[in-house]
């Protein structure tokens, strides 16, 4: 049994029996001394189960790894623009909205549908009408099974990369005058308006995220409806379906570092880097992604500052997807002046 010796100020063990009680008192010092030693043997015990993780009282104590990325923001604004456009039942609609693509045999088929755009951007910074696209069958996607951009185009091809299968040329936009429309103010057929969205980086990552059901405000209206309630009004369910958004952005390439940008959602999506395609996911169809790896793009120079252009058509009832997921520090470019409501 231990006890407090006040007078030799540590712990000391108490006597079992008279032979004992004699011993210490003609020598207390050598007593309080073996009683130290247990103590310290008791205490490293506990160390050494603490250090083991047996004790899962020693082990919650532990603090957290540091986030290697801390310095990374927190968050990213991105400024775009969105053009509302008519549909439907609606006085002059826009005869690329709420309007079911054609397949190569003439016949209405939502869906994928690569090609619609050309593989670089035109002088203006706008896409340019290519073809009527073509129906992708089966997605092409690299050897970790993500998909990918279906005509190759100048994406530099992987070990492992499967190619995707297409129909031939079908109808999934009305013409090029009226992809024309899609992005640029047009008295009488849109209207635009400033929008912005937020990344966020994920704890721990360097990745950031936006996404329609993360998001408080859109997580709300159900889906990607930046443009609820304004311009042209609500196509039906209390949703204004029909528009477009756009985004300039530039950002830093470095090389081997894994830079990565996907998109999930729907409808039409075109991504482009440095003016050359390197997303296509034209057509009205559910949510679909892609992605593109950077170190794709081999005309990048480490260290250079590139353009990134993004652009996104909803154009048809129910629903409106929207995820972007990157590990890319984009910053925003300037955007063009938004234009009034016409009429």
């Amino acid at each position: 049994m231990l006890y407090t010796d006040d007078s030799v100020g540590v712990c000391v063990r108490r006597a079992t029996n008279e032979d004992e009680e004699l011993e210490m008192n003609r020598n207390p010092l050598h007593w309080a001394a073996r009683a130290s030693l247990m103590i310290l043997a008791a205490g490293a015990a506990v160390s050494l189960v603490g250090a083991t993780g047996v004790s899962g009282e020693a082990a919650a104590s532990d603090e957290a790894p540091a986030d290697a990325f801390a310095h990374l923001p927190a968050k990213i604004t991105l400024d775009g623009t969105a053009r509302d456009f008519r549909a439907g039942h609606q006085t002059n609609p826009h005869p690329d909205f709420q309007r079911q693509p054609r397949n190569s045999s003439g016949n209405g088929a939502f869906g994928h549908y690569a090609g619609i755009v050309a593989s670089r951007l035109g002088a203006d910074g706008k896409p340019v009408y290519a073809s009527g696209g073509y129906r992708v069958l089966s997605n092409a996607h690299d050897a970790a099974g993500r998909e990918m951009l279906p005509m190759a185009g100048e994406v530099a091809s992987r070990s492992g990369d499967v190619a995707a299968e297409m129909d031939n040329e079908g109808s999934a936009v009305t013409s090029a005058e009226s992809l024309s429309q899609w992005f640029r103010d047009v008295p009488g057929v849109n209207a635009s308006k400033a929008v912005s969205i937020e990344l966020v980086r994920e704890p721990g990552s360097d990745q950031y995220v936006f996404d329609d059901q993360l998001d408080e405000r859109y997580r709300a209206l159900g889906g990607f409806f930046p443009l609820n309630g304004e311009l042209y009004g609500n196509y039906e369910n209390g949703k204004n379906y029909h528009f477009t958004y756009e985004i300039a952005t530039s950002f830093q390439y470095r090389e081997g570092s894994g830079q990565v940008f996907r998109f999930t959602g729907d409808d039409d999506v075109w991504v482009y880097v440095d003016g050359h395609l390197v997303i296509d996911l034209g057509g009205v169809h559910g949510a679909l992604d892609q992605t593109i790896d950077l170190d794709r793009l081999e005309w990048l120079n480490d260290g250079e500052v590139y353009s990134l252009n993004f652009f996104f058509a909803e154009r048809h009832t129910t629903k409106s997807n929207f995820r972007i997921e990157t590990t890319l520090q984009l910053k925003s470019l300037d955007m063009p002046l938004m234009a009034p409501l016409w009429d």
